[in-house]
């Protein structure tokens, strides 16, 4: 018989790792708002599962203030533990997923006074995303034991998190007026600089990786996604951004720049869907290989969910500005993917959640990091 953990025991255990439930169920609400069949039902569900959103990252942000308060000494282990402290950049991740939807589903119902609420939660957000992108590589230089051999894809969370807020931005834009737009526009191009080309560094040491290490463990199989999400919103980001400047630009006597900006971004975003179906195919690969294997269900498993509905999102973006119908069909089959996927690990989070099995530091496993690496005083 399973015993729940108390609720102390469950503060006690919690980690970052919990926002990507937010990033899963965040970006499955704003993929159901653009898949290309357009019905009340599909929407009304879309709304739900925002402010389920809005309710779970809540949760967990109480949940883990609570951990640095009444655990200060274990919750600061985090900062030396090579793969926990990856997890700091799901928390603006999840964050963004909440000001689009803001824009998305906030504006029809709270009307157009969310527009500067979310505005305020963008910068926010921008300094969460830059402070892990900077932060927690540093932490890697100067506090953590790292190996090629132990690479795996959670190395792009932190740094991922300047382009959601980029991608954040280019949704954000079209709802202020055109001076405010514009430097909307251009930080968010400067936040994906910041982002995506160290991304896509950390993407070729990986595929590196797995050529001379072969996979990670099973137990990690679902970080084999995690290359989808730069690259999908890499690309949403070029695309968005795109159709930003080609509308607001002209207006502060920018107009050959914006075709320029829109050009490049359409043409860059197919091409970064391109690359994505490398990644998209071998994952697939991987999975199957890692399901012959035996998986067992573990907090990981929300790493499947964000970059295949980021990735989904951004080829709709692109199917809206070519009106290709074959990449309306790829979205909207990603989409349903994603939505089935999203159930399947739900169900067995909620399962795990309540019996307490789903709640466990690796910070706190004797040994799991030197003494000598532990930040703070002993």
């Amino acid at each position: 018989m399973t015993h729940r953990k108390p609720f102390r025991e469950v503060v006690r255990q919690f980690t970052p790792n919990w926002f990507t439930v937010t990033m899963g169920t965040g970006i499955l609400s704003l993929a159901l708002n653009q898949f290309p069949i357009q019905l009340k039902l599909i929407h009304l569900v879309a709304v739900d599962l925002w402010f389920l959103n809005i309710a779970l990252f809540c949760l967990f942000l109480l949940v883990y203030v609570a951990r640095w308060i009444f655990f200060t000494a274990e919750a600061r282990r985090v900062f030396s533990h090579s793969t926990v402290s990856m997890f700091f950049g799901a928390i603006p991740m999840a964050h963004a997923t909440i000001i689009n939807g803001l824009l998305a589903f906030g504006i029809p119902i709270w009307r157009n006074g969310v527009v500067i609420f979310a505005r305020s939660l963008w910068w926010v957000d921008v300094l969460l995303a830059i402070f892990c992108g900077v932060a927690i590589p540093f932490l890697m230089f100067t506090r953590q034991e790292h190996a090629l051999d132990r690479m795996t894809a959670i190395w792009l969370l932190p740094i991922v998190a300047a382009e959601v807020s980029a991608a954040s931005g280019g949704v954000l834009a079209p709802f202020l007026a055109p001076p405010i737009a514009m430097r909307i526009v251009f930080v968010s191009y400067a936040l994906w600089a910041f982002s995506v080309p160290l991304a896509l560094s950390i993407l070729t040491i990986l595929l590196l990786r797995m050529i001379l290490h072969n996979l990670p463990p099973a137990d990690m199989a679902a970080t084999s996604w995690l290359a989808l999400g730069p690259i999908g919103t890499g690309a949403l980001g070029l695309v968005s951004l795109g159709v930003d400047a080609l509308k607001i630009l002209p207006s502060a006597g920018f107009a050959a720049v914006g075709q320029t900006a829109y050009g490049i971004g359409l043409i860059g975003a197919i091409a970064f869907l391109g690359y994505g179906a490398f990644w998209l195919l071998t994952a697939i690969l991987v999975t199957i290989r890692y399901l012959r294997q035996g998986m067992f269900f573990n907090i990981g498993w929300w790493g499947f969910t964000f970059p295949i509905g980021v990735y989904s999102v951004a080829v709709l973006a692109v199917a809206r500005q070519t009106n290709i119908t074959s990449l309306f069909v790829l979205g909207g089959v990603l989409v349903v993917a994603l939505s089935l996927l999203w159930l399947l690990v739900a169900t067995r989070t909620v399962r795990g959640a309540w019996t307490g099995a789903l709640f466990h530091s690796p910070c706190l496993v004797p040994g799991a990091i030197p003494e000598d690496l532990i930040v703070g005083p002993s």
